[in-house]
């Protein structure tokens, strides 16, 4: 039987992306929730909004089951171009945000590991790291306007179906720490969130990459090779 179709009068019909891009083993866990909030935030998204509707549910296309660290991100990047569906990185080719560049900076000084010319991590996530925007759209130069959408409902279920070892949780501000508590099984590295408004509070120096290698090998897991 082929999966509903959920199109709210003046909504998109989105579902052949989540269907395409998540991977099966996400389906149990985000599939039930999917189909009982996407009406309201079809609506609330309407047409024109980032990333690009096939990179939406970008963040799932990697198998549940390989997850190691979940690195848990606001909103996507509302600047035309750049948002690609994982958390804090950019299409190849942009430069990276500021807020990434601090990034690269604790890489590098943490494990020695250069950052890219580019804002593109995604080779993060085929070493089994998950880079989840708790909100997973925004409208064009608009930065958390979808934060009332309910995106949360289906990110918070994909987290707390994470909560199992070997498994660490990297939260970087007071928004991803809100999550905390769905968690409470694995290690979780908290820090400032490395925006430049508050970088140097906290999020320089905390080693967030060597430590959470150093769990995953606690944990009996191999370690992440960070580089891109």
């Amino acid at each position: 039987m082929a999966p509903p179709r959920l199109i709210p009068e003046g909504g998109i019909a989105l579902d052949s992306y989540f269907f395409d891009t998540v991977h099966p083993s996400w389906l149990p866990v985000l599939q039930p929730v999917y189909e009982r909030v996407w009406p309201q935030i079809s609506q609330a998204i309407g047409c024109d909004f980032l990333p690009p509707a096939p990179d939406l549910f970008r963040a799932f296309a990697q198998p549940q089951q390989d997850v190691r660290v979940l690195i848990v991100g606001q909103d996507p990047y509302p600047t035309p171009g750049h948002a690609m569906g994982l958390a804090f990185s950019t299409r190849p080719g942009v430069a990276p945000p500021r807020s990434l560049r601090n990034i690269y900076t604790e890489l590098a000084s943490d494990v020695g590991v250069s950052g890219r010319e580019d804002g593109d991590v995604s080779a993060w996530s085929r070493q089994g790291v998950l880079l989840l925007n708790r909100v997973l759209s925004v409208a064009p130069h608009a930065a958390g306007s979808h934060v009332r959408a309910g995106w949360q409902e289906l990110s918070d279920a994909a987290i707390a179906s994470l909560n199992r070892p070997p498994l660490v949780g990297i939260l970087w501000g007071k928004q991803a720490q809100q999550v905390a508590p769905l968690l409470d099984r694995v290690p979780i590295i908290a820090s400032a969130h490395p925006s430049p408004l508050s970088a140097r509070r906290g999020f320089f120096g905390s080693r967030p990459f060597s430590t959470a290698n150093a769990y995953l090998v606690d944990q009996g897991a191999h370690p992440v090779d960070w580089r891109l």
